[in-house]
């Protein structure tokens, strides 16, 4: 089975208009290609379809774009939206019911969302002639994910969603895992991502994408399995974003049968994204493959440490501003959230190292007697 799997779909104010006219020349240029004689296509749609003013409580942009998108990426040859994220939950019930309604209308499957906890742990399975794989889609713990008692996106278990995955290798071909998550615009995985995305290579995944980062990451074979510690977005035009990160993906051709993984560059412009050609798709594989030689070498680990400084600044104001007298209800969530969501957490720790990750670090190893 050919298979294209692509990272975050999310319309924007400079675009969102050409979604509504199913502008696909503008907006897709040359990446139609990419498109074309695959078995399965797969994107995550990281925002709402809905025209909903009612957004939830939350830190960071909400965000939503046109029902009409839905029809556009059905009529690319989009076959399942991804919905296991931080953002399509944005708009609370009304917006997620407005995006579910959008999905059917297009004939759009979608996976990764449910009516609870329980529901949302639902795979999907891709059959084709003989062949049957299974796409796990899970989200890390931000705003968006389901409790045992309300709808939500599917959220990664260190216990459940490793079940799912030795579950799922019984009964299918291939089994594929989209993690959404890491930290935001760090090229390196945390030692936690690492370890967990390498645990659910042992318990069964032949392919771990990991999104959300916003950035290209690395990537490594392991246990046979093809592991992508970030994948870019895939369209989420942002003209003024001042980060050269933002506007470079990958986007992944996987054939289930030979099990090869390849890579293809893309570049996002002014309203549209295109493929990276020449001496800048080259570029852009050669920066990859440079960090991929960190990532073999061991040099990621001081890559990751030094990405946690640049953003100490932060975590300590969210700790300073929390559970004071005049602490705002905001700078408390804030402080909740660090502690709530994975990406956050594994910054704190680095940061912050207990004594027991620091004692007798450096000495001369002693001989014991009992």
């Amino acid at each position: 089975m050919k298979t294209l799997l692509l990272g975050d779909v999310s319309p924007t104010a400079v675009n969102a208009p050409l979604f509504q006219e199913q502008n696909i020349p503008v907006l897709f240029c040359d990446t139609v290609k990419l498109f074309q004689d695959r078995d399965f296509i797969f994107v995550n749609l990281e925002c709402a379809l809905t025209k909903s003013e009612n957004e939830i409580p939350k830190f960071g942009p909400h965000l939503k774009a046109p029902v009409e998108t839905a029809r556009m990426l059905k009529t690319l040859g989009v076959d399942c939206c991804g919905l296991s994220n931080n953002h399509v939950f944005d708009f609370g019930v009304e917006g997620i019911q407005d995006t579910l309604k959008a999905l059917k209308d297009a004939s759009m499957d979608y996976t990764g969302f449910g009516s609870d906890y329980e529901d949302s742990r639902k795979n999907y399975t891709v059959v084709r002639g003989d062949e049957k794989i299974c796409i796990i889609a899970v989200c890390e713990h931000e705003y968006s994910y389901a409790l045992e008692d309300r709808m939500g996106s599917r959220p990664y278990d260190e216990y459940d969603t490793m079940e799912d995955i030795r579950e799922a290798k019984k009964e299918h071909d291939r089994v594929i895992v989209i993690y959404h998550g890491g930290k935001e615009y760090c090229q390196y995985p945390s030692p936690r991502l690492r370890k967990l995305c390498r645990a659910m290579a042992k318990n069964g995944a032949d392919v771990v994408l990991c999104q959300h980062s916003h950035c290209i990451g690395v990537y490594e074979q392991y246990e046979d399995c093809h592991i992508l510690y970030g994948q870019g977005n895939f369209h989420f035009v942002k003209p003024n974003k001042n980060r050269e990160t933002w506007y470079t993906s990958l986007a992944v051709e996987y054939d289930t049968v030979s099990h090869k993984i390849s890579f293809v560059p893309l570049r996002a412009g002014e309203v549209g994204i295109a493929l990276a050609k020449g001496e800048d798709g080259d570029a852009i594989l050669k920066a990859f493959a440079e960090r991929n030689h960190k990532l073999e070498s061991g040099e990621w680990r001081q890559e990751w440490h030094d990405f946690c400084q640049e953003t100490k600044e932060i975590y300590i104001k969210a700790i300073r501003r929390a559970c004071l007298e005049d602490s705002t209800e905001q700078e408390n969530g804030r402080f909740s959230h660090y502690l709530d969501c994975e990406a956050h957490t594994d910054v704190w720790r680095e940061l912050f190292p207990s004594y027991n990750l620091t004692n007798e670090k450096g000495k001369e190893k002693r001989q014991w007697s009992f």
